[in-house]
C-alpha cells in the first residue's frame, strides 16, 4: 500500500471533537432499521475533508456507514448529506453502483447535526492511482471499469429518477464559477493573486455551447469501491457534490489525474503508463467519447474544464483552510490540504496563461 493509502484508509477512533452521543444514536437506529440491535461500536473513517464518516459495528456484527455535516457554523449549501442521501436513493439499482441508503435524519436534536445512515460495501479502495501490487491487465480493466460507469451516469434519464429538480439545467459552468466565487469570498484568509486572476478570467472565457447530465462532481478513484476478486465497481461514494451539470466538468475534473503530480494523493504525471497497463490521457478521452457518441472535444473547450476544475479545487481546499482554523475540519490531514489552496489557484492559472493565452 502507498503512503496515501496508509494516511487514508480504514478507520481509527473518533476525535474528541467529532464525537456524539452513541446512545441516542443507538436508540434512533433501533427505530429506523429493523431488526437493529446493540450495542453500538463508533469509528471514523480516516479518509475525506468534508462530511465526516463513520462506520457502526453492532453487536451482533452488522455494519453500517453514516455521513454527517460537520460540527460548527458552516458554508451556505456546503455539506448537503441530504442531497446525498436523495441521489444515492434515485440511483439505486438503475445502473450506477451505490451503496444502499437506508434512513436520513434531519432532527439535529439526536447527534448534533444533519446526518444519514447507508449499507457497508465491502471491497477494494484505491488511494494511489498507479495501482501498485495489482497486474497490469487488471489495472487496464479497473480504469475501463471508471470510465464505462461514469458513462452510465452521464447517460442517465435523471428526470425519470425524479431528479429533474436536482439542479437547474443550462448556464453549467457559469453558475459554478458565481457559486465557488461566492464560497471562496466567504472562506478566504489571505489574498491569493492567481485567484483573483482567475475570479476574471473565468466567467469572461466560458466556451460556447451546453449540455446537462446528473454529475457526480468529486469522481475520483478513492471515491469508489471496487470487487476484491475482480475489477467491477460496487459503489460510487460521497455524492456530496452531485448536481445536474455540463457532463465535460465532471468528466474533466476525473481526468485531471493525468496532470497531476505526487501531491497529497499521488498522480499520473511522469509515470511510465504503457508499463503499468494504464491508458494514456488521449486513450481514456476517446474511450468516454466512444462509448458516448460524442465528437472529439475540442482542445480549447478540454483545457477551459482543466483550468475550471483546478479553480474549483482551490476554492475547496480554501473551504478546508477556512474551517481548520475554526476548528471544525474533519479529517487530520485537513491543515494540509488547505495550505495547498494557494498553490492550486497557481496551477489553474499556469494552465489558463499556457494551454488559453490568459
Amino acid at each position: 500500500m502507498s503512503l496515501a493509502g496508509q494516511e487514508f484508509a480504514g478507520t481509527m477512533p473518533v476525535p474528541e471533537r467529532q464525537r456524539f452521543d452513541t446512545a441516542a444514536l443507538e436508540r434512533y437506529l433501533r427505530g429506523e432499521i429493523p431488526g437493529f440491535t446493540g450495542p453500538l461500536t463508533v469509528e471514523q473513517f480516516r479518509g475525506g475533508q468534508s462530511n465526516p464518516t463513520f462506520l457502526l459495528t453492532t453487536g451482533e456484527g452488522s455494519r453500517y456507514v453514516l455521513r454527517r455535516k460537520p460540527a460548527g457554523q458552516l458554508l451556505p449549501s456546503a455539506h448537503a448529506v441530504d442531497r446525498e442521501f436523495r441521489v444515492t436513493r434515485a440511483l439505486h439499482g438503475h445502473g450506477v453502483p451505490v451503496a444502499q441508503p437506508i434512513c436520513l435524519c434531519e432532527d439535529q436534536a439526536v447527534i448534533g447535526t444533519m446526518f444519514y445512515v447507508m449499507s457497508y460495501v465491502r471491497g477494494r479502495n484505491f488511494w494511489d492511482p498507479r495501482l501498485p501490487g495489482v497486474p497490469p491487465a487488471e489495472r487496464a480493466a479497473i480504469y475501463d471499469e471508471m470510465n464505462r460507469v461514469m458513462v452510465s451516469l452521464h447517460s442517465l434519464d435523471f428526470a425519470a429518477l425524479g431528479l429533474a429538480d436536482y439542479g437547474k439545467p443550462g448556464n453549467y459552468f457559469a453558475r459554478q464559477i458565481a457559486r465557488w466565487s461566492k464560497q471562496y469570498r466567504a472562506s478566504e484568509t489571505g489574498r491569493i493573486e492567481a485567484m483573483e486572476r482567475l475570479l476574471t478570467w473565468l466567467p469572461a472565457n466560458i466556451p460556447a455551447g451546453d449540455e446537462t447530465a446528473l454529475v457526480h462532481g468529486d469522481y475520483r478513484m478513492d471515491n469508489m469501491i471496487f470487487a476484491e476478486d475482480g475489477p467491477r465497481m460496487l459503489a460510487v461514494v460521497d455524492w456530496e457534490l452531485s448536481t445536474l451539470g455540463h457532463p465535460l466538468a465532471d468528466f474533466s475534473y476525473h481526468v485531471m489525474l493525468w496532470r497531476v503530480e505526487a501531491g497529497e494523493i499521488p498522480g499520473l504525471k511522469g509515470i511510465d503508463l504503457a508499463a503499468l497497463g494504464i491508458p494514456t490521457e488521449a486513450q481514456y478521452v476517446a474511450r468516454y467519447c466512444e462509448r458516448t457518441g460524442r465528437a472529439p472535444i475540442e482542445p480549447s473547450v478540454w483545457e477551459f474544464c482543466m483550468a475550471y476544475n483546478l479553480f474549483r479545487i482551490a476554492c475547496i481546499r480554501q473551504g478546508i483552510m477556512r474551517r481548520v482554523l475554526e476548528g471544525t475540519a474533519a479529517s487530520r490531514h485537513a491543515r494540509e490540504a488547505g495550505e495547498r489552496a494557494r498553490e492550486t489557484a497557481e496551477l489553474a492559472w499556469r494552465q489558463v496563461e499556457e494551454h488559453l493565452g490568459g
